[in-house]
């Protein structure tokens, strides 16, 4: 028998069953739109998150304060006062080092017009945070050198900081907002960077480092320096010498621990990319396991229609029809079921993932690698779900068969 006849009876013998057709078709349908839509979403998780991290600066080194030790109880990183502005000057004058922004942070409440308010977090830092944390400017300016070495009480807000206090960026430019009731003019809004959360980087509040260090702490303690490296495949000789400068400075014996951390952009990165490739893996198990479901599906209905039609099988093969004659029939009709509920699967799938991935959050996007995964995923089930169900009706004794009732 030719592939084309074959093609030929499997097609005719699944139209005379069409609803068992559709409802066998329907599990690999589930299958693979899943297997679409979450690779997709877990791509675009992936995409998301690592843009994110991109955006966090240029070249980004960060110098964390250390954890505070109170009661037997270590704090977080950045609760201790082992951070100076002094530190962060010294810094800037290694090698390799491009720019660097401490940061002072306190958590204030800001109010517009004396009624609308919110509750945000303030960054005493000075200009060199636009670069070192990349941030960009849409209205207005950022932190100027001459507010920061006078102490100016101006600050530039984050676009979700503008949106709390239901202002626009274009009319709070030059409005007065005070903070912990200290008036401050508003010189610039932030583009946005895309976050949520308690580590929002578009809820912010930057002001003068000194404005700060005297209207709210009254101390020279950051929590964190942030530097930007002139080449970032010199970061581990950076590193090391901010290391050894910060040891140095802050008297610690040899043998005592750093009282200090570091993290880095590439650290960051390879964490994320690490647990995204992670999410991404259980996601496409998980539509996996429904693909498989659809392709037992397949397999019981092919061994039903075996059942059916033993007496058929039969007088095929009493006839002339050879075991792989009656065993192409059927592993035909399973791919043909496969094949369409790939194709129709592929296409809800790709009509889901926009709609999923805006349920997440998350910017998903159906990808052709995902599509290509699922559309072969699906025609190996079928093949291995028809095979068994073939063999069985290809191996049936013809005198037997004919006399089944």
């Amino acid at each position: 028998m030719s592939v084309l006849e074959a093609l030929r009876l499997a097609v005719r013998r699944l139209s005379t069953n069409l609803l068992r057709t559709a409802l066998t078709t329907l599990g690999v349908i589930i299958g693979v739109a899943s297997l679409v839509a979450l690779i997709g979403v877990g791509e675009g998780t992936q995409t998301a998150l690592t843009n994110q991290i991109a955006g966090l600066g240029t070249n980004l080194l960060s110098v964390n304060a250390g954890g505070s030790f109170v009661g037997g109880v270590r704090g977080a990183a950045g609760s201790a006062s082992t951070l100076t502005t002094a530190d962060a000057a010294a810094i800037a004058t290694l090698p390799g080092v491009a720019a660097v922004a401490p940061e002072m942070s306190v958590s204030n409440v800001v109010v517009v017009d004396g009624r609308t308010n919110t509750t945000t977090s303030m960054t005493g830092t000075t200009g060199s945070e636009a670069l070192v944390r990349n941030y960009q400017v849409q209205t207005g300016t950022f932190l100027s050198s001459l507010a920061v070495d006078r102490g100016l009480r101006v600050a530039v807000l984050g676009p979700t900081t503008v949106a709390s206090l239901n202002r626009t960026p274009a009319d709070i430019v030059g409005a007065t907002v005070t903070i912990n009731g200290i008036p401050f003019t508003v010189a610039g809004v932030t583009q946005p960077k895309g976050g949520s959360g308690f580590t929002n980087p578009d809820d912010i509040v930057f002001a003068p480092i000194t404005a700060v260090k005297s209207r709210f702490t009254g101390a020279s303690t950051l929590r964190t320096i942030g530097v930007s490296l002139e080449d970032p495949s010199q970061l581990a000789l950076v590193e090391s010498e901010i290391q050894a400068l910060l040891r140095e400075r802050h008297q610690l014996a040899s043998t005592a621990s750093d009282d200090f951390s570091m993290v880095s952009q590439d650290q960051l990165l390879t964490v994320a990319s690490t647990t995204t490739e992670t999410l991404r893996n259980f996601l496409i198990g998980i539509a996996a396991i429904a693909l498989v479901v659809g392709g037992i599906g397949i397999a019981n209905t092919m061994l039903v229609s075996v059942r059916e039609r033993v007496r058929e099988i039969g007088t095929r093969k009493a006839i002339g029809a050879r075991r792989r004659d009656i065993s192409l029939q059927f592993l035909v009709e399973a791919i043909i079921v496969t094949l369409g509920g790939a194709v129709v699967g592929v296409l809800l799938g790709v009509a889901l993932t926009g709609p999923v991935g805006n349920a997440v959050n998350v910017p998903a996007h159906p990808s052709l690698a995902g599509i290509a995964l699922a559309f072969g995923s699906a025609l190996v089930v079928g093949v291995l779900a028809g095979y068994w169900p073939a063999r069985q009706a290809a191996r049936l004794d013809p005198v037997e068969a004919l006399r089944y009732e």
